[in-house]
């Protein structure tokens, strides 16, 4: 079976969305739970966010490295391990707006508590663009990527707010 460069690059697209849309909704878990022990440290709520994401994506690399090389019962190479990385990097990638917005904040060039009202509606923002992807790629009408992208928001506020509630 062929596949086209569509199909492939349709693949690749949704391989990194996957990615997209856990760092989105850890990071905004990182916002939202550092906001209460340091809503006036925006620069320290940008670190921990960053250094999540890292430790994250090292995990999925580690992790979709060891599955590939187990269930292709072959060595892991060079070639398929970076592949794997960039692949994976879409959940560091997710972090870079709220980042910047709680940078923001912390050189002053904004007030801290807007920063991190910033950061958080560009991670909701950045969810919503990911719900127009999905719908575009979907072929969906306006209802249906009205109804994407307010799932899509809907599921990451869910995440959220489960993980505030576990966490506090």
């Amino acid at each position: 079976m062929r596949i086209s460069m569509y199909g492939a690059a349709r693949t690749t697209m949704g391989d990194r969305l996957a990615g997209f849309i856990y760092g989105t909704i850890v990071v905004l878990s990182v916002i939202v739970g550092g906001a209460r022990d340091y809503g006036h440290e925006p620069g320290h709520i940008a670190v921990v966010a960053a250094i999540t994401c890292f430790v994250l994506w090292l995990g999925h690399v580690y992790a979709h490295a060891v599955c590939d090389a187990v269930s292709h019962e072959e060595r892991l190479t060079w070639t398929a391990l970076r592949t794997i990385a960039h692949r994976e990097a879409s959940i560091i990638e997710a972090a870079v707006p709220s980042t910047v917005a709680l940078l923001l904040g912390t050189l002053h060039f904004i007030d801290e508590s807007t920063a991190l009202w910033l950061a958080f509606a560009l991670g909701l923002g950045v969810l919503g663009a990911q719900g127009v992807v999905y719908a575009r790629v979907e072929r969906l009408g306006a209802l249906g990527t009205a109804a994407i992208i307010g799932a899509n928001i809907a599921l990451g506020l869910v995440l959220v707010g489960l993980k505030l509630f576990v966490s506090h």
